[in-house]
Parts: C-alpha cells; structure tokens; sequence
C-alpha cells in the first residue's frame, strides 16, 4: 500500500494525476489529507476529504481518502504501508522532498517521486487558492 499525503486545499488536476499513476503502480493508495493547522487550510480536514473523494472516479476502488494529525510515517506504520508518493513540480521540491524522504526512510518507510506532468507543473494549490480568491472578489460589471 502507498500512501500520498498532503493539505489538498484544493485537490488539483495535477494531484489527481498523481492519484491516477500512482493507483497503476500499487495495489492501494490513500490520498492522506494532513491536519497541519500551520498551513491555515480554508477548510477543515473532512469537507477537503469529502471534495478529494468526489473528484475520484468510483471505478478507481483501489484509491481511498483518509485524514491524519501527525506524522505521515507514523501513519503508515499503522495501517501497514511501505511507501509515501510524492510528486515534484521543479528542483525546489526534490531539495525539499529528499530531506523528508531521509527521515522516512529511518522511520521505515520509502518514498517514490512522480514528477508532475509538464502541462500540470506550473498550478499548486497555493496559486489555485490564489486565483479562487481573485475570483471571489472580483467585482463583474
């Protein structure tokens, strides 16, 4: 089983990309939306799993949504998964990501980086949040 973690706020097409590769190569992945109130997430954890959920075809059986408050690894320990999936945008996040991947991997957990499809690379979450937000609050004549 693979877990791919994350805030998801909001799920974009490229994570459901990742979903959608990583779902082909393991025999079960969880979409593990993280509790982090750090991140200051617009919404809570469950209405996020519950949209996460939604966006997921029903054919893909193979793929659940879950939410945890603490470390990913410990996460996995717990429900028996080997591998974190992670994806990368640009050479940022692997320098990012190796870090996390070294405290994983002593905790007994691998980690596999997909990177993101071109096309998909330049929209995080971050800029998705952003452009809802203009578009909130743009006044339309």
């Amino acid at each position: 089983m693979a877990v791919y973690p994350g805030t998801f706020d909001p799920f974009t097409p490229g994570h459901r990309d990742l979903v959608a590769r990583a779902r082909v190569m393991f025999d079960r992945v969880v979409v593990l939306l993280a509790v982090n109130a750090d991140k200051r997430p617009t919404t809570e954890a469950t209405a996020r799993a519950a949209r996460v959920r939604a966006e997921l075809p029903a054919a893909w059986g193979n793929v659940e949504v879950d939410t945890w408050a603490g470390l990913t690894a410990a996460y996995c320990v717990r429900r028996g998964a080997t591998v974190i999936v992670r994806g990368l945008r640009s050479a940022a996040d692997l320098r990012q990501e190796h870090q996390l991947a070294g405290m994983n991997a002593h905790l007994g957990v691998q980690t596999v980086w997909l990177p993101a499809r071109p096309q998909l690379a330049a929209t995080s979450s971050t800029v998705a949040r952003a452009y809802r937000s203009a578009q909130v609050g743009a006044v339309r004549p």
